[in-house]
Protein backbone atom coordinates (compact mmCIF):
# COMPACT_ATOMS: atom_id res chain seq x y z
CA UNK A 1 0.00 0.00 0.00
CA UNK A 2 1.44 3.26 -1.41
CA UNK A 3 1.53 5.58 2.01
CA UNK A 4 0.90 9.42 1.92
CA UNK A 5 3.80 11.50 3.59
CA UNK A 6 1.39 13.88 4.78
CA UNK A 7 -0.58 11.25 6.84
CA UNK A 8 2.68 9.82 8.31
CA UNK A 9 3.38 10.70 11.92
CA UNK A 10 6.57 11.09 13.50
CA UNK A 11 5.41 9.38 16.32
CA UNK A 12 2.49 7.11 17.61
CA UNK A 13 1.77 7.40 21.26
CA UNK A 14 -0.56 4.62 22.86
CA UNK A 15 -1.77 5.09 25.95
CA UNK A 16 -3.65 7.73 28.05
CA UNK A 17 -2.45 7.47 31.06
CA UNK A 18 0.52 9.76 33.25
CA UNK A 19 3.33 8.14 30.49
CA UNK A 20 1.48 8.68 27.45
CA UNK A 21 0.09 12.72 28.32
CA UNK A 22 3.51 13.19 29.61
CA UNK A 23 4.98 11.69 26.52
CA UNK A 24 2.50 14.04 24.12
CA UNK A 25 3.41 17.35 25.78
CA UNK A 26 7.33 16.58 25.14
CA UNK A 27 6.72 15.32 21.49
CA UNK A 28 4.28 18.75 20.93
CA UNK A 29 7.45 20.62 22.98
CA UNK A 30 10.05 19.17 20.59
CA UNK A 31 7.78 19.67 16.96
CA UNK A 32 7.54 16.09 16.47
CA UNK A 33 4.32 15.45 14.44
CA UNK A 34 2.17 12.68 16.57
CA UNK A 35 -0.87 10.93 17.45
CA UNK A 36 -2.03 9.77 20.94
CA UNK A 37 -4.09 6.92 20.50
CA UNK A 38 -6.18 6.11 23.69
CA UNK A 39 -9.56 4.57 24.58
CA UNK A 40 -9.87 6.85 27.52
CA UNK A 41 -7.82 9.42 30.39
CA UNK A 42 -6.18 8.44 32.96
CA UNK A 43 -5.25 4.85 33.58
CA UNK A 44 -6.30 2.53 36.02
CA UNK A 45 -6.10 5.42 38.42
CA UNK A 46 -9.59 6.39 37.05
CA UNK A 47 -11.23 3.99 39.74
CA UNK A 48 -9.75 5.40 42.62
CA UNK A 49 -11.72 7.81 44.81
CA UNK A 50 -8.60 9.53 46.32
CA UNK A 51 -5.01 9.46 45.16
CA UNK A 52 -2.73 10.99 47.96
CA UNK A 53 0.59 9.82 46.05
CA UNK A 54 0.60 12.37 42.99
CA UNK A 55 3.45 14.77 44.04
CA UNK A 56 2.08 18.36 44.22
CA UNK A 57 -1.30 17.64 44.69
CA UNK A 58 -2.36 16.28 48.26
CA UNK A 59 -5.42 14.62 47.15
CA UNK A 60 -7.36 14.16 43.87
CA UNK A 61 -10.16 11.51 42.66
CA UNK A 62 -9.03 9.67 39.68
CA UNK A 63 -11.34 11.23 37.43
CA UNK A 64 -10.04 14.50 38.19
CA UNK A 65 -6.61 13.14 37.45
CA UNK A 66 -7.63 11.81 34.10
CA UNK A 67 -9.19 15.37 33.28
CA UNK A 68 -6.36 17.47 33.87
CA UNK A 69 -4.25 15.19 32.07
CA UNK A 70 -6.41 15.32 29.21
CA UNK A 71 -6.80 19.18 30.10
CA UNK A 72 -3.03 19.57 30.35
CA UNK A 73 -2.14 17.69 26.64
CA UNK A 74 -4.76 19.82 25.08
CA UNK A 75 -2.99 22.78 25.59
CA UNK A 76 0.15 21.95 24.18
CA UNK A 77 -1.33 20.08 21.55
CA UNK A 78 -1.78 23.00 19.05
CA UNK A 79 -1.52 21.10 15.22
CA UNK A 80 0.99 19.22 16.68
CA UNK A 81 -0.48 16.49 18.64
CA UNK A 82 -3.46 15.00 17.26
CA UNK A 83 -5.56 13.19 19.82
CA UNK A 84 -7.81 10.38 19.24
CA UNK A 85 -10.32 8.99 22.02
CA UNK A 86 -12.21 6.08 22.98
CA UNK A 87 -10.46 4.08 20.01
CA UNK A 88 -8.36 0.43 20.76
CA UNK A 89 -5.28 -0.57 18.89
CA UNK A 90 -5.89 -3.96 17.92
CA UNK A 91 -2.58 -4.51 16.12
CA UNK A 92 0.33 -2.98 15.32
CA UNK A 93 2.45 -3.97 12.12
CA UNK A 94 5.74 -3.03 10.22
CA UNK A 95 5.14 -2.72 6.76
CA UNK A 96 8.07 -2.86 4.32
CA UNK A 97 9.21 0.94 3.76
CA UNK A 98 10.07 1.05 7.72
CA UNK A 99 6.68 2.53 8.51
CA UNK A 100 4.37 1.28 11.78
CA UNK A 101 0.53 0.49 10.46
CA UNK A 102 -1.45 0.90 13.42
CA UNK A 103 -5.50 -0.91 12.75
CA UNK A 104 -7.83 0.62 16.33
CA UNK A 105 -11.38 -0.44 16.35
CA UNK A 106 -12.37 2.55 14.17
CA UNK A 107 -9.03 3.35 11.74
CA UNK A 108 -5.68 3.38 10.30
CA UNK A 109 -2.70 4.87 10.71
CA UNK A 110 1.02 4.97 9.84
CA UNK A 111 3.70 6.28 11.96
CA UNK A 112 7.56 6.29 11.83
CA UNK A 113 8.16 5.38 15.49
CA UNK A 114 5.92 4.03 18.12
CA UNK A 115 6.04 4.13 22.11
CA UNK A 116 3.66 1.91 24.06
CA UNK A 117 2.35 3.17 26.74
CA UNK A 118 -0.67 1.10 27.58
CA UNK A 119 0.08 0.04 31.53
CA UNK A 120 -1.41 -2.76 32.79
CA UNK A 121 -4.95 -4.28 33.50
CA UNK A 122 -6.46 -6.28 36.16
CA UNK A 123 -6.29 -10.26 36.05
CA UNK A 124 -9.64 -11.06 36.21
CA UNK A 125 -10.47 -14.03 39.00
CA UNK A 126 -10.57 -17.86 37.04
CA UNK A 127 -13.49 -19.48 38.55
CA UNK A 128 -16.57 -20.99 38.06
CA UNK A 129 -19.15 -17.84 37.68
CA UNK A 130 -16.42 -15.33 38.23
CA UNK A 131 -17.84 -13.34 35.10
CA UNK A 132 -21.24 -13.79 35.77
CA UNK A 133 -21.25 -12.00 38.97
CA UNK A 134 -18.63 -9.34 38.26
CA UNK A 135 -20.09 -5.77 39.50
CA UNK A 136 -22.58 -7.88 41.53
CA UNK A 137 -20.05 -8.48 44.63
CA UNK A 138 -16.93 -9.77 42.81
CA UNK A 139 -15.10 -5.77 42.08
CA UNK A 140 -11.57 -5.25 41.69
CA UNK A 141 -11.07 -1.98 43.42
CA UNK A 142 -11.71 -1.65 46.98
CA UNK A 143 -11.22 2.23 47.34
CA UNK A 144 -14.14 2.73 44.94
CA UNK A 145 -16.29 -0.17 46.34
CA UNK A 146 -15.46 -0.61 49.75
CA UNK A 147 -17.85 1.52 51.47
CA UNK A 148 -20.99 -0.42 49.55
CA UNK A 149 -19.78 -3.16 51.91
CA UNK A 150 -20.34 -1.45 55.29
CA UNK A 151 -20.92 -3.75 58.10
CA UNK A 152 -20.77 -6.58 55.49
CA UNK A 153 -18.67 -10.30 55.45
CA UNK A 154 -16.26 -9.54 52.72
CA UNK A 155 -13.14 -11.82 51.28
CA UNK A 156 -10.14 -10.80 49.40
CA UNK A 157 -8.50 -13.42 46.92
CA UNK A 158 -5.00 -12.56 46.71
CA UNK A 159 -1.63 -12.25 49.32
CA UNK A 160 0.64 -9.13 47.99
CA UNK A 161 0.32 -6.32 49.11
CA UNK A 162 -2.48 -4.65 47.06
CA UNK A 163 -4.59 -7.32 48.79
CA UNK A 164 -3.51 -7.07 52.35
CA UNK A 165 -3.52 -3.09 51.38
CA UNK A 166 -7.05 -3.82 50.41
CA UNK A 167 -7.86 -5.32 53.22
CA UNK A 168 -6.33 -2.56 55.09
CA UNK A 169 -8.99 -0.21 53.60
CA UNK A 170 -11.95 -2.74 53.86
CA UNK A 171 -11.45 -3.39 57.74
CA UNK A 172 -12.82 0.44 58.20
CA UNK A 173 -15.94 -0.46 56.92
CA UNK A 174 -16.59 -4.18 56.82
CA UNK A 175 -17.88 -6.41 59.74
CA UNK A 176 -15.17 -8.71 58.95
CA UNK A 177 -12.41 -9.05 56.14
CA UNK A 178 -10.94 -12.95 55.02
CA UNK A 179 -7.71 -13.42 52.72
CA UNK A 180 -7.50 -16.01 50.60
CA UNK A 181 -3.95 -17.07 49.30
CA UNK A 182 -3.15 -19.62 46.85
CA UNK A 183 -0.04 -20.50 48.72
CA UNK A 184 1.30 -21.04 52.18
CA UNK A 185 3.77 -17.66 52.06
CA UNK A 186 2.35 -14.47 51.07
CA UNK A 187 4.14 -12.12 48.57
CA UNK A 188 2.88 -8.87 50.63
CA UNK A 189 5.59 -7.04 52.83
CA UNK A 190 6.47 -9.14 56.35
CA UNK A 191 5.38 -5.18 58.13
CA UNK A 192 2.04 -5.38 56.29
CA UNK A 193 0.85 -8.55 56.93
CA UNK A 194 1.95 -8.20 60.40
CA UNK A 195 0.56 -4.92 60.89
CA UNK A 196 -2.84 -6.50 59.37
CA UNK A 197 -3.53 -9.10 61.06
CA UNK A 198 -3.45 -7.76 64.29
CA UNK A 199 -7.15 -6.11 63.72
CA UNK A 200 -9.54 -8.38 65.86
CA UNK A 201 -11.74 -8.73 62.52
CA UNK A 202 -9.49 -10.01 60.46
CA UNK A 203 -8.60 -13.67 59.11
CA UNK A 204 -6.53 -15.57 56.54
CA UNK A 205 -6.72 -18.48 54.73
CA UNK A 206 -3.53 -19.86 53.00
CA UNK A 207 -3.20 -22.71 50.43
CA UNK A 208 -7.08 -21.96 49.39
CA UNK A 209 -7.42 -22.30 45.74
CA UNK A 210 -11.13 -20.68 44.64
CA UNK A 211 -13.22 -22.82 42.72
CA UNK A 212 -16.52 -21.45 42.27
CA UNK A 213 -18.66 -18.28 43.20
CA UNK A 214 -21.85 -18.85 44.90
CA UNK A 215 -24.95 -16.39 44.31
CA UNK A 216 -27.65 -16.04 41.44
CA UNK A 217 -28.19 -11.90 41.34
CA UNK A 218 -25.60 -11.28 44.06
CA UNK A 219 -22.73 -12.48 45.53
CA UNK A 220 -23.66 -15.06 48.51
CA UNK A 221 -20.31 -17.39 49.15
CA UNK A 222 -17.74 -19.25 47.55
CA UNK A 223 -15.99 -22.79 47.41
CA UNK A 224 -12.46 -23.01 47.34
CA UNK A 225 -10.22 -26.42 47.66
CA UNK A 226 -7.54 -26.71 50.18
CA UNK A 227 -4.33 -27.38 47.90
CA UNK A 228 -2.92 -29.03 50.45
CA UNK A 229 -5.30 -31.86 51.61
CA UNK A 230 -8.01 -31.50 48.32
CA UNK A 231 -10.69 -30.93 50.69
CA UNK A 232 -13.42 -28.79 49.02
CA UNK A 233 -14.83 -26.13 51.68
CA UNK A 234 -17.60 -23.40 51.64
CA UNK A 235 -17.35 -20.07 52.72
CA UNK A 236 -20.55 -17.56 53.20
CA UNK A 237 -19.39 -13.87 52.36
CA UNK A 238 -21.23 -10.54 51.28
CA UNK A 239 -18.51 -9.65 48.62
CA UNK A 240 -15.50 -10.44 47.09
CA UNK A 241 -12.78 -8.26 46.05
CA UNK A 242 -9.97 -9.85 43.73
CA UNK A 243 -6.12 -8.53 43.95
CA UNK A 244 -4.35 -11.22 42.07
CA UNK A 245 -2.18 -8.54 39.88
CA UNK A 246 -2.24 -6.97 37.03
CA UNK A 247 -1.21 -8.37 33.49
CA UNK A 248 0.63 -5.98 30.71
CA UNK A 249 -1.28 -4.71 27.95
CA UNK A 250 0.72 -5.87 25.04
CA UNK A 251 -1.08 -7.79 23.19
CA UNK A 252 -1.17 -6.15 20.38
CA UNK A 253 2.69 -5.89 19.67
CA UNK A 254 2.81 -9.71 20.29
CA UNK A 255 3.39 -10.18 16.48
CA UNK A 256 6.14 -7.14 16.58
CA UNK A 257 8.38 -7.65 19.71
CA UNK A 258 9.44 -10.74 21.67
CA UNK A 259 7.49 -10.51 24.97
CA UNK A 260 8.56 -13.06 27.93
CA UNK A 261 5.84 -15.28 29.72
CA UNK A 262 4.71 -11.73 32.01
CA UNK A 263 3.48 -10.57 28.66
CA UNK A 264 6.29 -7.93 29.05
Amino acid sequence: MELNNDKIYDLAIIGGGPAGVGAGVYASRKKLKTIIITDTFGGQSTVSQGIQNWIGTPEISGTDLARTLENHLRAYADDIVDIKTREKVEVIEEKENKFFEIKTNKKTYQAKTILVATGSHRRKLEAKNADKLEHRGITYCASCDGPFFTNKDVVIIGGGNAGFESASQLLAYAKSVTILHKNGKFKADEITVKKVSAHPNFKIISNAQTLEILGDEFVTGLIYKDVETGEEKEIKTDGIFVEIGAVPTTEFVANLVNLNEYKE
